[in-house]
């Protein structure tokens, strides 16, 4: 698609976050009349909004009435501004296009796209990915749902650089336009069913990132993965498979410790699992799925092998924090969903201190914690989420449940009280922060500040 001009166009954009300011920011440099929107009061002093008032952007803060959506030509939500809410309806009801930032991006920039989804490990595929093809001496940009704004970041850019993008449900449902030169689904497990209802419309929204693919474009889908393996008739794309359980018939697969490029009707080594800096069976389909990924856009072998040799991973992510006493310290705040939970308990042999709980999504919690009940020596419960995962951890056979109100300082030094090795003390929540923080990451950094503060 060529870079769009949105001259003469209005444009109401709803959440002034990053996505929303991101998108802001693009459509007004591309002629759009932009009204950007928050319910809620923003103090809307200093950088990044003098620069927003000065691209003409209007800023339209602590009300939301259907008046905004008069002489609208496209609306715009940020990913967490839910469809239900009224003036979304509203604006569904007058049959206004209703695009994503994403589809902003898709719309500015002629960049190849390189889409990365799943319920989890998007954020480690997207940021390995990022290395390996910047590494490759591609001009390349990383943003999505990864803490940077896609279209800001993909503004503008040409055919011969890349978009490494990092894209999640909420983001997919209102794309329309997007054609990624190679996309994957990374996994499928019940997330965010307080918002998409069903598990059908949340793989539905994720099923979006192939998109208007051909046969010159790639689909990646995890070989493993029930709800992801049988969507492959579906695909217009070339489909490649990834899987840590076993061969392929074409893609990327780990077998007898090694990582293994199948392509052309060869098998060529990647590397060895033991050179990985990351650990864990999950980290394993990440790197199968980033290496396979860079391959198909042109990254010679070499340069993945070496950044895939000295990646050490991503903040929030069994991030090791500090070791007091014989006892290391992982943040793994970006365990927002039980199945990420179950990943990092996967990855340690046992003997864990677990701090748990946040903003419930309402997710099973059956198979969280019956891992729980064979590696968790103690389990340390915060936040909104504690009466049910209590009772769903006492169901499983967990001996030690405590509960630590809505304190982290509380959690933290009840852990330190606690433990004594082998045990390591695990931050893995299997909720959402928005009941005591804006996001993961500041929740993962007051956990890390609380330990080195120790």
């Amino acid at each position: 698609m060529s870079i769009m001009d949105f001259s003469g166009k209005r444009v109401l954009v709803i959440g002034a976050g990053i996505s929303g300011r991101s998108a802001s920011e693009a459509l007004a440099c591309h002629g759009a009349s932009v009204i950007l929107n928050d319910v809620k009061n923003v103090d809307a002093q200093g950088e990044p909004w003098n620069e927003l008032k000065a691209d003409g952007v209007q800023l339209v803060f602590g009300h939301q009435e259907a008046a905004l959506l008069d002489n609208i030509d496209i609306v715009v939500p940020s990913p967490v501004v839910s469809p239900e809410i009224p003036i979304m309806k509203e604006a569904a009801a007058r049959k206004l296009p209703i695009w994503s930032e994403v589809e902003v991006a898709c719309r500015v920039t002629d960049a190849d796209i390189l889409a990365i989804t799943g319920t989890n490990g998007k954020t480690t595929t997207t940021t390995l990915l990022g290395e390996i093809m910047k590494a490759a001496g591609r001009e390349t940009v990383i943003g999505g749902n990864i803490g940077y704004g896609l279209s800001l970041q993909a503004e503008d850019l040409p055919k011969e650089d890349v978009v490494v993008a990092e894209l999640s449900s909420f983001q997919l449902e209102f794309t329309r336009t997007l054609k990624a030169k190679a996309a994957v689904i990374l996994n499928i497990t019940p997330d965010h069913l307080d918002r998409h209802h069903t598990m059908e419309a949340y793989v539905a929204a994720k099923k979006r990132i192939f998109l208007n693919q051909d046969k010159s474009d790639f689909a990646l889908l995890n070989y493993d993965d029930a709800l992801v393996r049988p969507m492959e008739p579906d695909m217009t794309g070339t489909v490649l498979w990834f899987s840590t359980e076993g061969e392929v018939p074409v893609g990327a697969f780990a077998k007898d410790g090694n990582l293994v490029l199948r392509m052309d009707g060869k098998d060529t080594l990647i590397c060895k699992e033991t050179e990985l800096k990351l650990f864990g069976k999950h980290n394993i389909q990440n790197c199968l799925a980033a290496a396979l990924m860079a391959y198909v856009a042109g990254a010679p072998l070499p340069v993945i092998r070496t950044v895939l040799q000295h990646f050490k991973g991503v903040e929030h992510r069994i991030e090791p924090v500090r070791t007091l006493n014989g006892v290391t310290y992982y943040n793994d705040s970006k365990g927002t969903n039980t199945d990420a939970s179950i990943k990092a308990l996967a990855a340690f042999p046992g003997h864990l201190i677990l701090i748990a709980g946040g903003y419930d999504k309402l997710t099973p919690l059956d198979e969280f914690m019956a891992l729980a009940a064979e590696k968790v020596d103690t389990l340390i419960l915060i936040g909104a989420a504690t009466e049910r995962f209590a009772a769903a951890a006492e169901k499983a056979g967990v001996k030690d449940i405590r509960k630590a109100g809505n304190s982290m300082e509380q959690a933290v030094m009840l852990a330190r009280k606690l433990a004594k090795p082998p045990q390591n003390v695990l931050l893995s929540p299997a909720c959402s922060s928005y009941d005591m923080y804006d996001n993961y990451e500041q929740r993962g950094r007051v956990f890390k500040g609380i330990v080195n503060a120790i």
